[in-house]
């Protein structure tokens, strides 16, 4: 993974990584404490802070990942082009970007805000819980991916008719459909009304 400012105070001086921590949030959003990331999503979950990245190509496709299958949470199931979580009194825009980097090797341009969604989707196969304050943001992908491995299993950019055939067939994280329908205004606005989403 590389190396960033932000992930770099993370890591302790033996090698070994420190637990991370997550922001926790009220309803409002306000920051009221943190907790480890494993903990947070113990049944029956702590609100925290999160963030979804959707990425777009020239041709208005969607970039998707597959999760990773080593991944703790949601392992092999596809997802949106980047999600995760600020480190505390990180911004979401900063961690966006950040996570996108160190996930897909590429820096998103025209990375803009498009709102927040609150949700709770347990993870039926971990038994793990989803309880967010998400941070939604859309984008453009204009550079070659290279994916880091531990991450992301595969990626595939699709269009909108071929996302509705993809989510009919494979596994999709739980929370997928959340955040792509609160994201679809800005999405909109970014493709144009041709794209289809």
């Amino acid at each position: 993974m590389p190396t960033t400012p932000a992930t770099a105070t993370h890591s302790s001086s033996n090698g070994t990584a420190e637990a991370i921590m997550l922001e926790l949030v009220d309803e409002n959003g306000t920051t009221i404490g943190t907790a480890e990331k494993l903990a947070a999503h113990q049944a029956p979950g702590q609100l925290h802070r999160a963030f979804s990245v959707f990425l777009f190509d020239e041709h208005g496709r969607l970039l998707l990942q597959r999760r990773a299958l080593g991944k703790y949470h949601s392992p092999g199931v596809w997802s949106n082009t980047c999600c995760g979580h600020p480190y505390p009194g990180e911004a979401p825009f900063a961690a966006a970007a950040r996570r996108t980097y160190e996930e897909l090797g590429i820096a998103p341009s025209l990375l803009a805000e498009a709102g927040t969604v609150r949700y709770n989707h347990p993870d039926p196969a971990s038994g793990l819980v989803e309880q967010e304050f998400n941070h939604l943001f859309v984008g453009m992908a204009q550079e070659e991916l290279k994916p880091d491995p531990e991450e992301v299993g595969e990626t595939a950019f699709v269009t909108a008719a071929e996302l509705a055939e993809r989510h009919a067939q494979a596994p999709f994280s739980a929370w997928f459909m959340t955040v792509l329908d609160a994201a679809r205004p800005a999405i909109r606005e970014l493709t144009g009304p041709s794209a289809g989403w």
